[in-house]
C-alpha cells in the first residue's frame, strides 16, 4: 500500500479537491512506475470534493426513469432553446431583472409557436380565399411580433423573415 498524503484546496471559482499526494521514492520498486510518474516527481490523485453527489446524481441520470426524462427533455424542450439561441438571436437577454427576462422569453416562445404554427397549417391547407386570407394575416402578425420584439429587446443579428 503507497502512503499518500491526503491534502485539501481550493481550485478555480471555488471548486473544492482532494488531492493525494506520493513520493517517487515509494514507487522505486513498482512496474508501473513509468506509466504512472512520467515526468512529475511525485504520484497525484486529484478528486473533486463531491464526489459522493456527483456518483448520486449519475446513478439517478442512468436509472431507467432518467434515461426516460433525459429523451423527453431532448425532444421537447432542447430543440426548442437551441432553435431560439441558434436562429432567433436569443444567445443573450439584455434586460435587467427576472421579470423583464420573463417577457423577453413569452415573447420569443410567442414568435416561435407561431412560426411553427404557420408551418403547420401552410401544410394542411387546402386552396380556398378565407384560409389563404388567414395565412396572410398570420404571416403578417408574425412579421409585426419579430419587429415589436427586435424594437423592444434590441437583439443584434437578428433578421426578420
Amino acid at each position: 500500500m503507497i502512503p499518500f498524503k491526503k491534502i485539501f484546496y481550493e481550485g478555480v471559482n471555488n471548486n473544492k479537491k482532494k488531492e493525494y499526494r506520493a513520493s517517487k521514492k515509494v514507487c522505486i520498486d513498482c512496474p508501473l512506475r513509468s506509466a504512472c510518474l512520467k515526468k512529475s516527481q511525485e504520484k497525484r490523485i486529484t478528486i473533486t470534493y463531491y464526489v459522493e453527489e456527483y456518483e448520486r446524481n449519475n446513478l439517478r441520470v442512468n436509472s431507467a426513469r432518467g434515461r426516460y426524462m433525459k429523451g423527453k427533455r431532448q425532444s421537447t424542450v432542447e430543440p426548442v432553446f437551441g432553435t431560439l439561441t441558434q436562429f432567433l438571436g436569443l444567445r443573450k437577454i439584455n434586460t435587467i431583472g427576472i421579470k423583464q427576462a420573463n417577457k423577453v422569453m413569452h415573447m420569443a416562445a410567442m414568435a416561435y409557436n407561431l412560426k411553427k404554427y404557420l408551418k403547420f397549417t401552410q401544410k394542411r391547407v387546402k386552396s380556398g380565399a378565407g384560409m389563404l386570407a388567414l395565412l396572410f394575416c398570420l404571416k403578417k402578425r408574425v412579421y409585426e411580433l419579430e419587429k415589436l420584439f427586435l424594437r423592444n429587446f434590441k437583439i443584434a443579428n437578428y433578421k426578420v423573415t
